[in-house]
C-alpha cells in the first residue's frame, strides 16, 4: 500500500478555529526512512525519523508510538514503522484538540479522540493517561491555555488533576533550562501571557519553576495603592498591562519579575515593602542565570526590578538631581536610549497593573521622556571644541547634565 500523508496538530486546530496558520507539520503513515529519502526528503531527526520536504522545508515525521523509558522530557523510546497507524500516532499527542489530522486532497478531518467536539466546547483535555509521562506537557497545556484564552478556552478538570500530580512528582525538575525558557518565551508572546503563569500556579508548577514569583502569593500590599490585593495578583495585572502595551518578550518578562523582592520582605514590615527593588535584583539575576535567558531579556529585567520605584517618583522635584543622574547612567540612557523606552513601558505597566488603573495614563512618562530628549541634545563634542581633554570632558558633561536636570525638573524639596 502506498504511504499516506496527513496534516496534523496545530495547523488543523487553528484552521478549524479560524486562526492564522503559521507553520504546518505532517505525518506519513506506511513509509520507511528509505522510501522518504527516495522521494527527495532530507532526514533531520535524531531521536525519531523526521524529514524536511525538498521544496517547502516543512517537517514530515513517520507515524510513531512512544513509551516512557526514563526521567524527564527525553526519557522516551520511539517506535516508527510502516505498520503504525494514524490513530496510534495521534494517541501519543497531548490534547485532543491537537490530536486531529486532515487528508490534504479531500480536506477530510480524522478525529479519533473527540478533538473537534472539544474545540466546540472550548475545552483543553488530555488524550490519554500517557499524558502524565511527559512533564513538558504541563507547560505546553498552560501555553495553549494562554494562546486560546481570548477564545474562551479552559482546561478540563481531569487534565488539571493530572498536571497537579505531575508537578508534585518531581519530574518538572528534569526539564532542561532551554526547554522551560522556550515554553515561557512562546507564552510571553501570546495575547494573554498571564494565563500561562496563572495555570502553572494553579497546578503547583510555579513554585517549582519560578519560586521567586510564587512566593508573592498571599503577600499583602498597602490597600491605598494596591486595591487589587496581594503581590501575586498585582503581578498578573502588570503582565496583562505590559501585554497590552508592547508585543515584546523582554518587556513582558520584566513585568513578570519586577516585584519579586516583595516576596522576601520581613513579615513585620507588611504591608509595606521598603527596599523591595534592590532586594529583588539578586532574585531576578538567579532566575535569568537558571534559565540562561538572552542577555537583552535579562538586562532589562534586572534594571526594571532595581529602578521601577524611581520611575514612579518622577524626575520633577521628588528626587535630588544627583539621584536622577545616577539612575539615568545606571539604566544606560546615554548609550542605549531605546532601552530607556522599554523601562518606561515596564513602569507604565506597573502603574496600570492595579484595580481601577487599567486604562489610566501614566503621568510620569511624559516627564521622563521630555528630560531624556533634552539630555540627548548634550554632546561631549561641544566640550572637546572648548579645549577640554580626558576626564575634564566627562566632568563637564555631567555638570551640564545636572544643570539641565535642575532647570528641567527643579531641585528636590
Amino acid at each position: 500500500m502506498e504511504p499516506k500523508v496527513y496534516l496534523v496538530g496545530g495547523a488543523v486546530r487553528d484552521a478549524l478555529l479560524g486562526l492564522p496558520v503559521h507553520e504546518r507539520d505532517w505525518v506519513v503513515v506506511g513509509a520507511t526512512p528509505e522510501w522518504m529519502m527516495r522521494q527527495g526528503f532530507r532526514p533531520v531527526g535524531k531521536d525519531f525519523p523526521v524529514f524536511l520536504h525538498p521544496e517547502t522545508g516543512e517537517e514530515y515525521a513517520l507515524a510513531r508510538t512512544e513509551r516512557k523509558a526514563g526521567r524527564g522530557y527525553h526519557g522516551f523510546t520511539f517506535h516508527a514503522a510502516p505498520e503504525v497507524t494514524l490513530e496510534e500516532d495521534l494517541r501519543r499527542r497531548d490534547l485532543t484538540v491537537n490530536a486531529m489530522a486532515q487528508e490534504p486532497d479531500t480536506g477530510e478531518i480524522v478525529d479519533p479522540y473527540g478533538g473537534r467536539a472539544d474545540l466546540d466546547r472550548r475545552l483543553l483535555r488530555h488524550v490519554s493517561e500517557a499524558f502524565e509521562e511527559d512533564p513538558l506537557r504541563v507547560l505546553r497545556v498552560a501555553r495553549f491555555a494562554a494562546k486560546l484564552a481570548p477564545l474562551g478556552f479552559r482546561i478540563a478538570d481531569e487534565t488539571l488533576e493530572l498536571m497537579q500530580r505531575m508537578s508534585a512528582s518531581g519530574e518538572l525538575e528534569a526539564l532542561t533550562p532551554e526547554r522551560v525558557w522556550k515554553e515561557m518565551d512562546k507564552a510571553l508572546r501570546t495575547e494573554r501571557p498571564e494565563v500561562f503563569f496563572q495555570v502553572l500556579h494553579q497546578v503547583g508548577a510555579l513554585s517549582v519553576l519560578l519560586p521567586e514569583v510564587a512566593a508573592l502569593h498571599g503577600v499583602p500590599q498597602p490597600a491605598k495603592w494596591h486595591p487589587e490585593g496581594d503581590a501575586l495578583t498585582h503581578t498578573w495585572l502588570v503582565l496583562q498591562a505590559a501585554a497590552r502595551l508592547r508585543d515584546d518578550v523582554a518587556v513582558r518578562f520584566a513585568a513578570l519579575v519586577h516585584d519579586v523582592g516583595k516576596g522576601v520582605t520581613p513579615r513585620a514590615q507588611w504591608p509595606r515593602h521598603p527596599g523591595h527593588e534592590a532586594a529583588g535584583v539578586p532574585l531576578v539575576e538567579a532566575i535569568c542565570e537558571r534559565y540562561r535567558l538572552p542577555s537583552a531579556v535579562a538586562e532589562l529585567a534586572v534594571k526594571a526590578t532595581r529602578w521601577h520605584g524611581v520611575f514612579h517618583k518622577g524626575p520633577e522635584g521628588r528626587l535630588a538631581p544627583e539621584a536622577v543622574l545616577e539612575m539615568l547612567k545606571a539604566v544606560d540612557l546615554f548609550r542605549r536610549p531605546e532601552r530607556f523606552a522599554d523601562l518606561l513601558d515596564v513602569a507604565e505597566a506597573d502603574y496600570r497593573g492595579r484595580t481601577g488603573f487599567e486604562n489610566s495614563p501614566y503621568p510620569q512618562r511624559a516627564c521622563w521622556q521630555a528630560l531624556a530628549e533634552d539630555l540627548a541634545r548634550l554632546s561631549p563634542r561641544q566640550f572637546v571644541e572648548q579645549g577640554l581633554k580626558g576626564a575634564e570632558i566627562g566632568r563637564a558633561l555631567d555638570a551640564a547634565r545636572l544643570d539641565l536636570i535642575v532647570r528641567h525638573c527643579g531641585s528636590a524639596d
